[in-house]
C-alpha cells in the first residue's frame, strides 16, 4: 500500500468517525428515552398501595422491546413479589404496546396510560428509576 493511500484512508476514517459516533448516541438517546417510557408505566400499573422496586431493565424478546422486571410489596413484612412489564416501540420511542405477566394491555388502557400519564409530572414523579438504579442494566 503506497503512502498517499494510506493517508487517504486515514483521512477518511477521521472524517467519518464523528458521524459514526452521532450515530450510536442517537441510538443510546432512544434506547434511553425507551427504558424511561417503560418504566413510567410500572406504577401505573402496579397494584395500588404496593411499593415499587426496580430490579432489572433490559431488551426484550424483539429488538423493538425493552422490559422490566420489578418487585411489588404491600403491607411492611409482607413478601415482595416479582413482576414484569414489556414495552414494544415503533420507530423512535413511540410506545404501541405493553404486556405484563397477566397478559396483554388492551387498546383503552394503553391509550389513557399514553396519552393521559406518561408524559405528565406525576408519572416523572413517580418513575422508579427516579428514586433508585436497577440492580441490572443490560444493554442492547
Amino acid at each position: 500500500m503506497s503512502p498517499e493511500h494510506v493517508a487517504r484512508s486515514l483521512i477518511v476514517t477521521l472524517a467519518l468517525a464523528p458521524a459514526l459516533l452521532g450515530l450510536g448516541a442517537c441510538e443510546s438517546s432512544v434506547d434511553r428515552q425507551r427504558a424511561m417510557i417503560c418504566r413510567r408505566a410500572v406504577p401505573a400499573l402496579a397494584p395500588p398501595d404496593t411499593e415499587v422496586r426496580l430490579l432489572r431493565i433490559g431488551a426484550g424478546a424483539t429488538p423493538d422491546e425493552i422490559r422490566v422486571d420489578y418487585a411489588v410489596a404491600g403491607r411492611p413484612g409482607q413478601a415482595a413479589r416479582q413482576r414484569w412489564v414489556s414495552c414494544r416501540f415503533g420507530p423512535g420511542a413511540e410506545l404501541l404496546g405493553l404486556a405484563t405477566e397477566g397478559g396483554p394491555v388492551n387498546g383503552a388502557r394503553l391509550f389513557l396510560l399514553r396519552q393521559y400519564y406518561l408524559d405528565t409530572p406525576e408519572a416523572a414523579a413517580e418513575d422508579p428509576g427516579s428514586r433508585a438504579a436497577p440492580a441490572d442494566r443490560t444493554a442492547r
